[in-house]
């Protein structure tokens, strides 16, 4: 993947590309949002621990297509607050070690149950 970081517009806030170009005839991989939960139901307390399962879960569904958070393009994710987002940050950042993807974050007043507190949607590409 390429980051776009045209000069034309001001450098990323955070850690994330302005855009993301992919391979001509990569395939992509799209994922619903992942709530911090367990596959056993259980929900940790805590931003950063929810977002580590959050990516998890993201992992998890891109192996079923030999893909890992390495193929990962873009993110959006939810949090119910701004407190949240210093936590959410520094777990995503440790995922992304080589060229941060895109990335949108965006604060919501809540989830189907009162204890999640984010969501993560990831899109990823690999080569065809």
């Amino acid at each position: 993947m390429r980051p776009l970081l045209p000069a034309a517009v001001p450098p990323p806030f955070g850690r994330y590309s302005h855009g993301i170009a992919t391979p001509p005839g990569a395939r992509l991989v799209v994922t619903s949002g992942q709530l911090g939960v367990a596959a056993d139901g259980t929900v940790p307390a805590g931003c950063a621990a929810q977002a580590a399962l959050c990516f998890a879960n993201i992992a998890a569904i891109l192996a079923e297509d030999g893909m890992t958070l390495g193929h990962v393009i873009r993110l959006n994710a939810y949090v119910t607050d701004r407190a949240h987002m210093a936590d959410y940050m520094r777990v995503r950042d440790a995922q992304f070690p080589g060229t941060p993807p895109a990335s949108t974050l965006i604060i919501v007043a809540g989830f189907t149950r009162p204890e999640f507190l984010i969501e993560i949607e990831a899109t990823a590409a690999a080569a065809a």
